[in-house]
């Protein structure tokens, strides 16, 4: 698998991953490393469990296989999340793909923190609705939508991005009573952390 202006490791589709068990752990929870979303942020709201998360972690950080994430958007930019498996250097990368473009541009990265630039929460929706048939990637709008999520960065959010939230959570299994707790975390979380940073500007809105 070739993404022209990212060649620094053996990429490979990374899309069957997302209907395992164990996928949304590791991937969310990632953002509560700091203890961002609570000292109980735990597998089970997702309606997984530390096995699932294991086995799936397993294939997340092959440093053979670097799975990738492709979120494909129509007449619009899209994104691609790719897993960096790097011996000693692993982290999450975030590329942003653009029409009549033929390289991606990373626009921020997960090192144990988020650093870049992100998105805006109406960007983030723009992209999780655009869908494009005509190519290979990620399709459904929740799954679309939660890829995305960490790229979050955004100071203020409307009052339905919880429901959004929730309703994308219970899409991909979360239990209802769980996906709500999750769902208020990670907001928390996201939210907290853009005010945090002043320099906080959309590589989209032209800043």
């Amino acid at each position: 698998m070739l993404i022209k202006g990212y060649d620094v490791g053996p990429l490979v589709p990374g899309e069957s991953l997302l209907v395992h068990p164990g996928f949304w752990s590791n991937y969310l929870l990632a953002m509560c490393s700091d203890g961002g979303c609570g000292e109980r942020s735990v597998p089970e709201w997702f309606g997984e469990d530390g096995a699932d998360v294991d086995a799936v972690s397993e294939v997340l950080f092959d440093r053979e296989r670097w799975p990738a994430f492709r979120v494909p958007a129509e007449d619009s930019p899209g994104a691609v999340v790719i897993y960096r498996n790097l011996d000693g250097d692993y982290g999450t990368d975030y590329l942003l793909t653009h029409p009549g473009r033929s390289c991606a541009e990373q626009i921020a990265s997960w090192d144990g923190d988020f650093s870049g630039t992100g998105l805006s929460w109406h960007e983030l929706i723009r992209i999780a609705d655009s869908s494009s048939l005509a190519d290979e990637g990620v399709q459904d709008t929740a799954t679309r939508f939660l890829l995305l999520l960490p790229l979050l960065t955004d100071p203020d959010v409307p009052e339905t991005a919880s429901a959004r939230l929730i309703a994308a959570l219970t899409a991909v299994g979360a239990p209802q009573d769980t996906a709500s707790i999750a769902a208020e975390h990670l907001l928390a979380h996201l939210t907290k952390r853009s005010r945090n940073d002043p320099t906080w500007a959309s590589p989209l809105s032209g800043s």
